[in-house]
């Protein structure tokens, strides 16, 4: 909630305990009160606190900030002099809690109110912050007018409090709000201008060592500005206040009051001349100041670090963040505080980040995302397309975020490359092709990967296929039988892979294959393989069919690719056909049929001259189901088919549906409706299966409802395999 205008709030912190924070906050707030004549009030918001405040200033709160926050009664009706106590002095107080046995902890919307409610009483509001900058104190912060830093003139305190200072920076508080408290100062200690020059912030006041007047001080529990006001070290605090009232409160108030996007002096007005693009305003600071960040820093030296580790990437964004702060309130003093929190992010995501693709890329709603050129960003929610309204600044910027994503995997786009699949770091699956054969700018699609993948469950949850096909996928996969997965574009067929993979048993070596690395085996022993692009000169390139002739002699149980898409179909037959059971693989094909064709076109593009009879041959003795799932026109995506190959009869190759889906019809949403369903046919390797001493239950293979249970034969024949084809 907004704070009233014609008030005044001030935060005290410290970078350190023992600095003096709260006994200072107590003096500063009499000898406003005694200077500027005028209602003040204190409020105690240390996390920490177990009541100092009420012996430092000797009262006994009325109510206590814990209370107040955390009661459901309106003050609206309650006299102000009933809630906060009254010093002699004149300023009022508002305690923490009333004792050690009491803890402050309260929601920080609670507080915003309370501070909104006090704005309308006070001309000046003191809050003692603590050294902890929790929620609360983020709350009373956000708020605030300035925020008086605390520090002592030692070298551990002030390594502590540039550390304070990096973290409110961090958090877009612009440096202006930061006014610094020189505490108990002598002259054995680091100079004023030393710690100035280390901090980047002049002290604004600086309050002489005193111990036997504070001591004093608080053993009688009244501040020394109002018992001793005319010693040194209250006099100081008289002096900080006419400096702050002075010209730096005016400066203070005027950064806080509300102001447009960006003020008419931040961004002049262009002419089409200087600005050919026609930006608005806001993107022509935005360019000014990223182009300032690359004039003042060294992006690549900044991006090389952040590569290393994440610690060392939250430390280098951290400290961009800061830099980019800085740059800002040069460029654009008089900017709102909302729009320089949201400037620093925008050019921090552009500098380090993917731009404007990190919020789709954070928002869990969002599935894919489709860059048709700079200003046309459609993104894929609940399996429909819609423009997301959020552009790119140029095409430039564009590139250079393409860039950005292929450089570090070793791969490279340019004109001699201009198409390019790779990788985010979470596993999401990135194309790109820039011009000339991107006509209208760079295009970028990235399917995004989900975190913690999908469970079996999930499947069943979102109508994708029932418990009998998931458990039978489950014990196929168990006892060793090799599955294609058969799918359209954007179906799922990645996604099934990574599910079905986790019925691999835990101690068999397996070993994937893929383009740009997706997979996410849960397995401990996992090697992953992946493909590497040619060199600049043409050279050194490693493909599907190298690494899975390479697999081979890496001694694995199952070999899993991620994609057959050419002639390592062949090769990935064979190595399924010479003892690696229960390999798997995907490929694009909309019915099983289909993808039996498509296995078929793929072995002819290995540059084998086999007769077409052989190659079927090594599909019927390679392949044992194939998975068929495809994305539906409601955007729902569904596994529609499982199939057993069979073999071959005669020249054709014998398939036999076991599990379906049939449509029904629409509901009134245009939601497809319909039905899994068991054909009835028997899987001709459950014999093997229960001859390995395994167990499939023949309740899968039925669309009745569960009976008692009946005596299981010994022996089932798998039922007659009609011709399809």
């Amino acid at each position: 909630m907004a704070l009233n205008p014609n008030c005044v709030m001030l935060a005290i912190v410290g970078g350190k305990g023992g600095v003096g924070k709260s006994v200072f906050a107590a003096n500063f707030t009499a000898a406003l009160t005694a200077e500027l004549r005028t209602p003040a009030l204190l409020i105690d918001c240390d996390t920490k606190s177990v009541g100092d405040q009420n012996i430092i200033t000797g009262i006994k709160p009325l109510k206590t900030l814990r209370e107040l926050a955390n009661s459901t009664q309106s003050l609206a009706a309650t006299p102000i002099q009933q809630i906060v106590a009254t010093h002699p002095s004149g300023f009022s107080y508002l305690g923490a809690v009333r004792g050690p046995e009491e803890i402050l902890n309260v929601p920080p919307e609670n507080l915003s109110k309370l501070i909104e409610y006090f704005s309308r009483s006070f001309k000046f509001i003191i809050v003692d912050c603590g050294n902890d900058i929790g929620p609360m104190q983020t709350a009373i912060l956000q708020d605030s007018t300035g925020i008086i830093i605390v520090a002592t003139p030692e070298i551990l305190v002030v390594q502590q409090t540039q550390r304070l200072i990096n973290d409110l920076l961090t958090q877009t508080y612009p440096k202006e709000m930061f006014q610094l408290v020189l505490n108990k100062f002598n002259n054995s200690g680091l100079q004023p201008q030393v710690i100035g020059q280390h901090l980047g912030l002049l002290p604004l006041g600086i309050i002489p060592h005193d111990e036997p007047t504070t001591m004093a001080s608080l053993t009688q529990s009244k501040p020394f500005v109002v018992t001793n006001p005319k010693s040194p070290i209250s006099m100081a605090y008289f002096d900080f206040v006419r400096k702050l009232s002075g010209g730096t409160l005016q400066k203070l108030k005027a950064l806080q009051k509300p102001k447009p996007v960006v003020a008419a002096s931040a961004v002049a007005v262009v002419s089409s001349s200087n600005n050919p693009n026609g930006y608005d305003a806001k993107t022509l600071l935005k360019l000014r100041v990223h182009s300032e960040l690359i004039r003042t820093v060294d992006l690549k030296k900044i991006l090389a670090e952040a590569g290393n580790s994440d610690g060392k990437e939250k430390e280098v964004r951290d400290k961009t963040m800061r830099d980019i702060g800085q740059i800002v309130d040069k460029e654009a003093p008089d900017i709102a505080r909302d729009e320089r929190q949201k400037l620093v992010k925008d050019v921090l995501e552009e500098a380090l980040g993917l731009g404007p693709l990190e919020d789709m890329l954070a928002d869990p709603t969002i599935s894919e995302i489709m860059v048709n050129g700079a200003q046309k960003i459609f993104v894929e929610k609940s399996g429909r397309v819609q423009l997301s309204g959020i552009t790119f600044t140029s095409n430039d910027h564009l590139r250079r975020i393409i860039e950005r994503i292929v450089t570090p995997l070793g791969r490279q786009i340019n004109n001699a490359t201009p198409f390019v699949d790779a990788r985010l770091k979470d596993g999401s699956r990135v194309n790109a092709v820039i011009e000339p054969l991107a006509l209208d700018g760079p295009c970028l699609t990235i399917r995004k990967f989900k975190k913690g993948g999908i469970s079996p469950q999930k499947y069943v949850d979102f109508g994708s296929a029932t418990m009998n096909m998931l458990d039978f996928m489950k014990i196929s996969v168990e006892y060793g039988y090799n599955v294609v997965i058969s799918g359209g574009t954007g179906s799922g067929k990645t996604s099934l892979l990574n599910m079905i993979s986790q019925f691999i048993p835990a101690h068999e070596r397996v070993i994937t294959v893929e383009d740009a690395a997706e997979l996410q085996m849960m397995q401990e022993h996992v090697v992953r393989l992946e493909t590497r692009p040619p060199s600049m000169e043409g050279t050194n390139a490693v493909t599907i069919r190298d690494l899975i002739k390479n697999a081979l002699r890496m001694r694995p149980d199952r070999i899993v690719v991620g994609e057959t898409r050419d002639g390592a179909a062949l090769d990935m037959l064979q190595a399924m056909n010479t003892g690696h059971d229960g390999s798997m693989t995907t490929t694009h094909a909309n019915s099983p049929r289909e993808c039996v064709a498509r296995l078929e076109t793929l072995v002819m593009m290995s540059g084998l001259d086999l007769p077409l009879r052989a190659i079927r041959e090594q599909i019927a003795g390679a392949v044992d189901l194939i998975v068929q799932i495809v994305r539906l026109s409601d955007g729902s995506r569904k596994i529609i088919s499982i199939t057993e190959v069979v073999g071959m009869q005669g020249d054709v190759i014998s398939l036999a549906e076991i599990f379906k889906y049939k449509e029904t019809g629409y509901d009134k949403n245009r939601k497809i409706l319909g039905q899994f369903q068991s054909t009835g046919t028997v899987p001709s390797f459950v014999q093997e299966i229960k001859d390995k001493g395994g167990h499939i239950p023949m309740e899968i293979f039925s669309n009745d409802p569960p009976k008692a249970a009946a005596p299981v034969p010994t022996a089932i024949a798998p039922a007659p395999v009609k011709k399809v084809g």
